[in-house]
């Protein structure tokens, strides 16, 4: 039970599915109609950087 509320294997990782989880709402209001091609895929790019930013700042080691 410690390892779920610690996250599991998720643990760490929260930037990554908080792109993707950004990048995918982007998709679905396009998608709908909320937002126009423009606005998704300026979302997705900021989403994008904000992903490999935080991938380069991981220690190689």
């Amino acid at each position: 039970m410690n390892k779920f509320i610690s996250g599991g294997f998720l643990a760490g990782r929260r930037t990554y599915i908080v792109s993707a989880v950004g990048i995918l709402s982007a998709i679905g209001a396009y998608l709908v109609g909320d937002s126009d091609i423009f606005v998704m895929l300026q979302s997705i790019f900021t989403l994008g950087g904000i992903y490999f930013l935080r991938k380069s700042n991981e220690n190689k080691g």
